[in-house]
C-alpha cells in the first residue's frame, strides 16, 4: 500500500513537473481580406509582412510579382490576402476595386456547387455563395453584384443589390413613351426583370413584354411603355403594336408563300399552335390576319388560310 501511494504521489510529481505544450498562436488576418501591414524583412523573393503574431514564421510574402511598386522596410501596405496553392497565406498589393457596400457589374470567372467566383480586381476572386446568387451562372457572364464582409470576415459578393440598385439610381426625367433606354437586368422575379439603365433609372419589364426570358446580367434596349409617378419606368422588349402589325403580316405571308399559298391555320387556332409557328401570341396573330384580310391579300375557310389570286 505504502509502494502504491508512493507511486501516485511520484506519478502527480511526474506530471506536475511536465512543461506546458506551447500553443500555437491564433493568426489575426485570414484570408480574401484587406489589411494594411508593415514590411518587417525582404528577400530575393520580395518582401515579408508582419502578421501582428509576434512569430516571425507567420510573416506573410509579399512577391515581387505581386507589387505594384517597390516596397521597403517599415513601409506600411495596403494588401490583398489569398491562399496560395500549398494553403500558406500570401499577400498582394492588387486590392479590389470597389469598397465594402458599393456595387459592381463583375465577371464570373468559375462555378462550383456551392456558389461562384467574381472578379472584383483583386489577385484572386472573391466568392459569392449559392443564397447570394440569381439564376444559374455561366463562366465569362457579367452580373451586378455587391461586396461585402461575411460573418466569418471574409469579403464576400452578393448579386442581392436591390437595395443598394434603389440608392444609386435616379428618377426618369424627360423620358417619354416609345423612347428606346439600354440597360442591365439585375434581377429576375416571378412578374418580369428589373434593368438599370445607362442614365440610371430602374426599369421594369413584365413577362408579357418579352418574347424570351433574359438572364441576370444580360444587356438590353427595351422601349418605354409608362413613366410611373415614383420616377421608375415600364418598358418592353416587344416591337411597338404598329411596327409588329407589319412584322407579323409580312411574317405570315412569307410563309404562306413557301407553303404554296396555303396554311392550316387561322384566327381560331389555339394560342399554343401559333406560339409555336410562329413565335407571336394569338392575339398579334389575329391583328395581322385582320390586317391582310382587310387588304385583300387573304381569305379564310375551314380553318385554313389562303393567299388571293
Amino acid at each position: 500500500m505504502a509502494g502504491m501511494n508512493n507511486s501516485r504521489r511520484g506519478g502527480f510529481r511526474q506530471r506536475e513537473s511536465r512543461s506546458p505544450r506551447e500553443e500555437k498562436p491564433v493568426m489575426k488576418y485570414g484570408p480574401s481580406t484587406v489589411a494594411v501591414l508593415t514590411v518587417v524583412r525582404e528577400s530575393e523573393m520580395g518582401a515579408f509582412l508582419d502578421a501582428e503574431t509576434g512569430r516571425t514564421n507567420d510573416d506573410i510574402l509579399l512577391h515581387k510579382t505581386q507589387q505594384t511598386e517597390p516596397v521597403h522596410i517599415g513601409d506600411q501596405v495596403k494588401v490583398f490576402l489569398y491562399l496560395d496553392p500549398k494553403h500558406r497565406l500570401t499577400a498582394s498589393m492588387r486590392v479590389p476595386r470597389l469598397k465594402e457596400g458599393q456595387i459592381a457589374r463583375m465577371r464570373v470567372i468559375n462555378v462550383t456547387k456551392d456558389g461562384a467566383f467574381l472578379d472584383v480586381g483583386a489577385e484572386r476572386g472573391i466568392f459569392m455563395p449559392y443564397a447570394g446568387m440569381r439564376g444559374k451562372l455561366q463562366i465569362g457572364e457579367v452580373v451586378w453584384a455587391k461586396l461585402y464582409t461575411d460573418k466569418s470576415g471574409r469579403l464576400a459578393v452578393t448579386m442581392k443589390v436591390e437595395d443598394e440598385m434603389r440608392r444609386a439610381s435616379v428618377k426618369a426625367v424627360d423620358v417619354h413613351k416609345g423612347q428606346m433606354v439600354k440597360g442591365s437586368v439585375y434581377n429576375i422575379t416571378d412578374s418580369g426583370a428589373f434593368m438599370l439603365t445607362t442614365e440610371r433609372y430602374i426599369a421594369f419589364i413584365a413577362n408579357k413584354e418579352m418574347q424570351e426570358h433574359p438572364r441576370v446580367g444580360q444587356e438590353l434596349e427595351a422601349r418605354v411603355t409608362y413613366v410611373r409617378p415614383d420616377g421608375r419606368i415600364n418598358a418592353s422588349l416587344r416591337e411597338a403594336k404598329e411596327k409588329a402589325l407589319v412584322s407579323d403580316a409580312d411574317k405570315i405571308l412569307m410563309f404562306l408563300q413557301s407553303n404554296n399559298g396555303r396554311m392550316p391555320y387561322c384566327d381560331t387556332s389555339s394560342p399554343e399552335l401559333i406560339k409555336g409557328k410562329f413565335k407571336i401570341s394569338k392575339a398579334a396573330f389575329k391583328r395581322a390576319l385582320g390586317h391582310l384580310y382587310k387588304d385583300g391579300l387573304i381569305e379564310m375557310k375551314d380553318g385554313w388560310t389562303y393567299l388571293c389570286d
